[in-house]
């Protein structure tokens, strides 16, 4: 019985947790992007846009930061879920 040919229509744990995990570096990452463009954006404009790093304090930044580290997320596991794992070719220590 070898259970790793076996083909599964669902991911491995191991997998949709490094996807959770990516996601949040990469939400977080975008979040710090985007508040740093708002940020100059306003600075040169002479605007009043209320999103800044300091989320403790601003509501829309914690709601920005919330909406990019959950899209990051369901993007990241949606495309672990399409994606089938990697196999090795099992003939590749016979080339050699």
């Amino acid at each position: 019985m070898n259970f790793m040919n076996e083909k599964s229509s669902t991911p491995s744990l191991l997998r949709l947790a490094a996807a959770v995990f990516l996601g949040l570096i990469v939400g977080s990452i975008l979040f710090f992007i985007a508040a740093m463009v708002i940020g100059s954006i306003n600075q040169l404009m002479d605007m009043n846009i209320p999103v800044r790093m300091d989320i403790a304090e601003n509501i829309l930044s914690a709601v920005l930061l919330v909406i990019f580290i959950v899209g990051s997320i369901a993007g990241f596991c949606w495309k672990v879920w399409v994606t089938p794992p990697t196999e090795e070719p099992e003939d590749a220590d016979t080339e050699e």
